[in-house]
C-alpha cells in the first residue's frame, strides 16, 4: 500500500477554523502538488480529505473524487488519520488530506511506530510504501517534499 500524507496548502486567517479558504498563494501550492501527485504517484488513488474548506480545496485540485471524513480533521490523532487510510494493511494507493500536527504524528507513527513530532510545511506531501518485505523495514519512505520543490 502506498500512503500519501497531503497538509492543506496555505490558508487565510480566520476565526471559524474549519471555514478558511485557500489563499492565492495556497491554490498554486495545491495545484503544483496535484499536478507532480499525477506524474509520479501508482493510480488508481482513494483520497479522504478533512471536512475544512481548505483541505477540501486542496484535494479538489487533484480533480478526481474524494472522500470527507471527521477522522482527519483539525485536531485528529495520528492513530485516526492511520486508520481513515486503511494504513498498513489497505490496498492501492491512499492519499489523506489533512493538517499539522497530526499529519506528521501520523508520519512519525506510520514509520517508526512512535507518534513523535514532525513538521510538514503547508502544502508538503510525505510518501509512504508498506513493504512486503517486513524482515527488511516494514516501511518505506519514498519522498517528502514541499510546493516550492515541485516546479510549475
Amino acid at each position: 500500500m502506498d500512503l500519501i500524507l497531503w497538509r492543506h496548502a496555505e490558508a487565510e486567517d480566520g476565526e471559524d477554523d474549519l471555514a478558511r479558504a485557500l489563499t492565492g498563494k495556497g491554490e498554486v501550492q495545491a495545484a503544483r502538488m496535484a499536478a507532480w501527485l499525477h506524474r509520479h504517484v501508482p493510480k488508481p488513488w482513494t483520497v479522504v480529505a478533512s471536512p475544512a474548506r481548505r483541505t477540501q480545496q486542496t484535494a479538489a485540485a487533484l480533480g478526481v473524487p474524494f472522500i470527507t471524513s471527521i477522522a482527519c480533521q483539525p485536531g485528529a490523532s495520528a492513530r485516526a488519520v492511520l486508520d481513515a487510510a486503511g494504513w498498513p494493511e489497505g490496498q492501492g494507493t491512499r492519499i489523506v488530506v489533512g493538517h499539522q500536527p497530526s499529519l506528521g504524528l501520523a508520519s512519525a507513527l506510520a514509520l517508526t511506530g512512535v507518534a513523535a513530532p514532525w513538521a510538514l510545511r503547508k502544502g508538503a506531501v510525505v510518501w509512504l510504501r508498506a513493504r512486503d518485505r517486513a524482515e527488511v523495514a516494514p516501511v518505506q519512505l519514498r519522498a517528502s517534499l514541499s510546493p516550492d520543490l515541485v516546479g510549475d
